[in-house]
This record gives C-alpha cells, sequence and structure tokens, in this order.
C-alpha cells in the first residue's frame, strides 16, 4: 500500500494519570501539547528516518531508529500495510520527560495516529489506534486520554483461556484486552500542574509499591475513585440530593475526597519527598492535589480560577528555582492530525 500524503502534523496531550485513586486506571488530557511533522523523504530508496528534535529532551533523546515516536511508528506501518518509509520526523516537545505528564504515552500515540494518517482517508480510528497504543505501552492509563480527551477510565478484561470475547445480550462481544470509557470534563475544572527539576523513571516507581494491600486500603480508594466522573463534570450532580445552586463548591469538595489515596502514593513518597511535602502543603489548604502519573510531577486541580491562591501557597517552592508551574486547562480532543 502507498501513503496516501506526503505529510502528516500531529499534536498529542500531555495527559496526568491515576488523580490519586485510580492507580492504574484514570487518565486526563491536558491542554499542553507535543506537536510532531512526519515528511516523507523525496527519495524512494531512501527508507531512513531522520529526526530532528526542539524542546525537551533534545539533548538526551536519540535521534535514530530506536527513538520511541520512530519505533513505534514503523511499527503501526507494518499493520496498516504500508511498506517502510523513509521520512524526516520535526519533533517540538513541549511535555517534560521522565516527570509523569505522559511523555512516553504522547509519543506512542503520535506514532501510531501518523501511520493511520499516511494508510486512511478521513477521520482517525481513535479505538484502533487505543488498542495498539495501550498493547505497546502495557498499561492504558495515559495512552486513553492522549487518544480520546477528557477524562478516563480505563481497565484490562481477562477472558479465559482460548476464549478472546464474551457475548454481551443486545450488543457487540466484549473483547478481551484494553478498554476504555470517555467522560466529560466541566470547562471550569482546570488543572495546575508543578514540575519539579529532578525526574523519576515509571520503573523506579513502581517498584517501591508491596506486593499487597491491606483490604480496608482497597475498599477506601474504590469508594474515591467512584467520585471522579461527578467532580470533574459537576452539571450532573443537580439530578441528586446532593445537588446545591453552588456546583463550583460541591465540585471542589468532591475533587478533594476522590483524588485521596491509600494505594500508590504513600509507597512512592519517599522517592519524591519534595512533591510528596508539596501535595501534604495543598491538602491542608483544602485543594485536590496528587502525584500526576508515576511522579514527580504534583497535580492540583480545582473548578474555577484559583492560579492566584495556589501559587501564593506555593510561593516559596517557585521562589526555590526548583519548580515551575503550568496552569491549564482541560484538552477535550484528543491526539489530532492534519494531512499536507
Amino acid at each position: 500500500m502507498n501513503p496516501i500524503c506526503s505529510s502528516v502534523h500531529v499534536r498529542v496531550p500531555a495527559t496526568s494519570a491515576n488523580l490519586g485513586s485510580g492507580f492504574d486506571t484514570v487518565g486526563l488530557a491536558l491542554d499542553y501539547h507535543d506537536e510532531l511533522t512526519f515528511t516523507l523523504n523525496d527519495d524512494p530508496v531512501d527508507g531512513v528516518a531522520h529526526v530532528i528534535i526542539h524542546g525537551e529532551g533534545e539533548d538526551t533523546l536519540p535521534r535514530d531508529e530506536t527513538h520511541l515516536v520512530v519505533s513505534t511508528f514503523r511499527r503501526a506501518c507494518a499493520t496498516f500495510g504500508l511498506g517502510r518509509l523513509g521520512f524526516t520526523l520535526e519533533a517540538t516537545n513541549n511535555i517534560p520527560q521522565a516527570r509523569g505528564m505522559g511523555s512516553s504515552a504522547e509519543a506512542i500515540v503520535a506514532g501510531i495516529a501518523a501511520a493511520a494518517a499516511f494508510a486512511q482517508p478521513g477521520g482517525l480510528n481513535r479505538p484502533a489506534i487505543f488498542d495498539m497504543a495501550a498493547q505497546i505501552e502495557g498499561h492504558p492509563d495515559n495512552v486513553a486520554p492522549a487518544v480520546f480527551g477528557g477524562l478516563t477510565v480505563s481497565w484490562d478484561f481477562a477472558t479465559a483461556e482460548g476464549v478472546g470475547s464474551v457475548a454481551i445480550p443486545g450488543g457487540d462481544p466484549l473483547h478481551g484486552g484494553f478498554h476504555t470509557v470517555n467522560y466529560p470534563v466541566d470547562p471550569a475544572i482546570t488543572a495546575a500542574v508543578f514540575v519539579p527539576d529532578y525526574e523519576l523513571s515509571t520503573e523506579k516507581a513502581r517498584q517501591a509499591l508491596p506486593g499487597e494491600l491491606p483490604y480496608k486500603d482497597a475498599v477506601y480508594n474504590v469508594s474515591r475513585v467512584g467520585l471522579l466522573p461527578a467532580a470533574m463534570n459537576p452539571s450532573i450532580l443537580a439530578k441528586t440530593d446532593e445537588g446545591s445552586a453552588d456546583a463550583g463548591h460541591q465540585a471542589n469538595a468532591l475533587l478533594f475526597t476522590a483524588t485521596q489515596d491509600r494505594l500508590h502514593q504513600p509507597y512512592r513518597a519517599p522517592l519524591m519527598q519534595p512533591s510528596a511535602d508539596l501535595i501534604a502543603l495543598f491538602r491542608s489548604k483544602g485543594y485536590a492535589a496528587a502525584v500526576s502519573g508515576a511522579g514527580p510531577c504534583v497535580l492540583v486541580l480545582h473548578h474555577g480560577d484559583a492560579r492566584a491562591a495556589i501559587d501564593e501557597i506555593a510561593a516559596e517552592q517557585l521562589a526555590s528555582g526548583h519548580w515551575k508551574v503550568l496552569h491549564l486547562p482541560i484538552d477535550g480532543d484528543g491526539v489530532e492530525v492534519e494531512r499536507r
């Protein structure tokens, strides 16, 4: 199969996973993007990938076939029936690396979306992109919001050995593997992401987790994560007895509760003590703060504009020069492509 265009521009949002209680399941897309342009080489014999990087990672990321975007693009091209393409990848990276803002998920989604845009006309087949991206990443919590935008809750549906799907009365069979549900987010919900000047690998953060957890801690998190869709879209509360005229106050109370966690953050805190201390500071003031992904970024969610108050609480950290803050809306679109 030949590509249907000569260049594709891809825009992928940063993401924050877990949101406290939703370990390995919940993700949120942020209005902060990496932008990548794939341009096919003029010489059809030139099957090499040429990589140009601006911004985050420009001094550390590889510029050959081992680059995660390139290797994922190659894999996706094979899946979509494209041959080995020679191309120039020019990436403008805004998403910090190894900080818990979904940089690896962004790279994987970008590579797959670009291959899909070269191979198939029309809009993106987002479910197919999500399925492939989750398999490559190994977990769906960051790739889901990167693909769909907004708030996502994802899971891995296990089927019995030799059984690929389960029949559902009145609907399509439920296949084994990764799935996600995309929830709307109120435009008034904003995120402040505090980015420290140190990194933490996801692998190291996972190694800090225990093999077993107390039953009561599992129940604690289940009761919190179930609140997240309502906390992120408080307009639905008007239909319940808990609704009130002041949806913002109700949303912030729910956000504070929904972001509580006993499954992962307490065990990882010693690996990122400055982040744990900042989270404790915000929560002592009533703000919904949590580790972003595996860390060490800190995510603060709020209904309404609280930029000045949030900056004031963290004034000492920001003045130290070891932290910066990004005040961001929520991205509702997910990955976007433009054929050129």
